[in-house]
């Protein structure tokens, strides 16, 4: 079993930039595909991104091009660099796990953190 504890959110203004970060323990973490979920009030949990185990990526349509998400498994950390911000961006945001090589649906992930804020003003 593998914990996840986010940080880095807060609250910006549209155009700028954060940095979320996940640190990670338990074994076999590097077998782990890995992504980052949110969820704005109201509204469904969405998957953000992923990376898996090769390091390959995936996108939501909704930030491609303004994120970034990278993994360190000697660290055992997740990373989400997140440009341009937009209102819309603004959600809880979490770290997740998955056992299945391609996780490409919120459903696929098996670990979850508790989450950090991001808000973004206008």
């Amino acid at each position: 079993q593998v914990q996840l504890v986010e940080s880095g959110g807060g609250s910006v203004q549209a155009g700028g930039s954060l940095r979320l970060s996940c640190a990670a323990s338990g074994p076999s973490y590097s077998s782990y595909s890995l992504g980052w979920l949110r969820q704005a009030p109201g509204k469904e949990l969405e998957r953000v991104a992923s990376i898996d185990t090769s390091g390959s990526t995936s996108y939501a349509e909704s930030v491609k091009g303004r994120f970034t998400v990278s993994r360190d498994n000697a660290k055992k950390s997740l990373y989400l660099q997140m440009n341009s911000l937009k209102p819309e961006d603004t959600a809880m945001y979490y770290c997740a796990a998955s056992l299945y090589p391609a996780a490409a649906s919120v459903y696929d992930y098996n670990y979850m953190g508790q989450g950090t804020q991001v808000t973004v003003s206008s």
